[in-house]
């Protein structure tokens, strides 16, 4: 079947889908998941194979980037604390638990287990997206769930090419490993901010069409990609020969995607005007739709050519193996979530006082929510096929079988047990961004009355005119405020 026929058909299974998630209430990277594993077993559809390369490219950074740009950088800096004890932390104690149970379980050597644990370790920006933002729970959940799920791809990423390469080689240096952290997250961040003060000034001298606007924001997440992860070798090179520095290293393209979001989501508002903000908004919220919808139905395509590799184990091992995993990603997680939150706040007083322990109800919901997807399934399917020595990669097959079974558990169970757990915990959405949107109103409202004061005693405007003008500002700043118990300061400064 031609690309393009194919193309159009998993569109029309995407907006089926997605309109059947809606009538049945539950998030729709669940159901195309589902839908996805259904179809790949279909004798007469052609298979339809993931690149991982196109993964990495076109789609995660521009849903990455969305994700950064509409996220609030202040109250991404008032829970950095949070973000990253998940971000790296968690990404670390699941690698390692993960890596020691398959080892035990399995017989994986430890170099392959620990490929597996880094590529189940980082939850999924779109899938933790998706969900939170439609449960109505406090913000304060939702930006945490954001953060993490923004930076923590990163951290995975490096874990993943550490264990690979130690597989590959059969070498493995804890002094190169680090120094990969090091320098691919601070050379990520530094191209990122790089990338984004370039857009800014790029676009305060190009033209204010909306359209040109909007199309260097459509290209922005794929330069800041690009020019992390394709910065030339000859530098490392160059580095290598002088001073030592392993000739591999990587910029993290996922930071830099990140990175800059999160700087011209903060600068935009200066440099860019409402008509292009609003078309920018819709054109990002279609695009969103459209890779989202896509890559989760790719993902369940896959499970047809995932289960033909595994023939040497039978159907009890790949079952026992599958819950195993998948319990331990969930559980890693809930262990840690708990001492993360508390015990830094009994421990050190500054912290205590300055940030004081939320509610348990709250660090539940974190501690369930850790929906694996998008950036697992690539990094599996991105494996060599040999190592260095023309071996074949060991556990290959089992490996990317039980990531897209840790990618199915999360989804599923914990994706469609979240708003019954919401629900039993009685969280409610805090509304604050609709208080600061009313806020907001109100500033505007109180801010053109007093133009029309001063337009008055300038002698501008006529009398009745004005006072027309000032009852109609008058009845918005009212209506607005009576809110907040008539108090126009009453909304909670954040």
């Amino acid at each position: 079947m031609p690309q393009l026929e194919i193309i159009i058909g998993l569109l029309v299974a995407v907006a089926a889908l997605a309109t059947l998630a809606t009538r049945l209430g539950v998030p729709y990277p669940i159901l195309l998941v589902l839908g996805g594993s259904a179809l790949g077993f279909v004798p007469q559809l052609p298979s339809v194979k993931l690149d991982p390369e196109l993964v990495f490219l076109l789609f995660l950074p521009p849903l990455l980037y969305v994700s950064a740009l509409f996220t609030s950088w202040r109250d991404f800096r008032a829970n950095v604390r949070a973000i990253s004890l998940l971000a790296v932390g968690l990404v670390l104690m699941t690698t390692f638990v993960v890596a020691a149970v398959v080892h035990t379980v399995t017989g994986l050597p430890w170099a392959a287990a620990f490929v597996l644990g880094a590529i189940v370790s980082p939850t999924d920006a779109i899938a933790a997206t998706t969900v939170a933002q439609r449960l109505g729970v406090p913000r304060r959940i939702v930006t945490i769930l954001e953060g993490e799920s923004l930076v923590n791809d990163a951290t995975g990423i490096v874990a993943y090419r550490v264990a690979v390469a130690a597989v590959v080689t059969g070498a493995f240096s804890v002094w190169e490993a680090g120094l990969q952290f090091v320098v691919g997250a601070a050379g990520g961040i530094a191209v990122g901010f790089a990338v984004g003060w370039l857009v800014v000034w790029a676009r305060r001298h190009l033209s204010e069409d909306p359209s040109v606007q909007n199309t260097v924001s459509l290209l922005t997440p794929f330069v800041a990609y690009l020019a992390a992860e394709e910065l030339p070798h000859s530098l490392w090179e160059t580095l290598h020969g002088l001073f030592g520095v392993p000739a591999d290293l990587h910029f993290s393209g996922v930071l830099a995607v990140v990175t800059t979001g999160l700087y011209l989501g903060r600068k935009g508002p200066y440099i860019t005007s409402s008509g292009t903000r609003l078309q920018g908004f819709a054109t990002w919220e279609l695009i969103t739709f459209l890779l989202n919808g896509l890559i989760f139905i790719l993902i369940g395509l896959q499970l047809g050519g995932v289960v033909e590799g595994l023939a040497d184990y039978t159907v009890g091992e790949l079952v026992y193996y599958a819950v195993l995993v998948s319990l331990t990603v969930i559980l890693v997680r809930m262990v840690w979530v708990f001492p993360a939150t508390y015990v830094p706040r009994w421990a050190i007083r500054r912290i205590r006082e300055r940030d004081p322990s939320p509610p348990w109800r709250s660090v539940s919901v974190i501690a369930w929510t850790g929906m694996r997807g998008v950036i697992s399934l690539a990094a599996a399917l991105a494996l060599p096929f040999q190592t260095a020595s023309g071996a074949p990669f060991p556990g290959r097959d089992l490996i990317i079988f039980l990531t897209f079974c840790v990618i199915l558990a999360t989804l599923v169970v914990q994706g469609l047990s979240l708003p019954v757990l919401i629900r039993a915990l009685g969280l409610e959405d805090d509304h604050i961004r609709d208080k600061e949107e009313t806020h907001g109103r109100i500033q505007v409202a109180e801010a053109a009355l007093e133009r029309l004061d001063e337009l008055g005693e300038e002698g501008w405007v006529r009398e009745d005119t004005a006072e027309r003008v000032r009852g109609l500002y008058t009845y918005r700043r009212n209506r607005f405020a009576s809110r907040f118990d008539g108090d126009p300061d009453g909304v909670e400064e954040r």
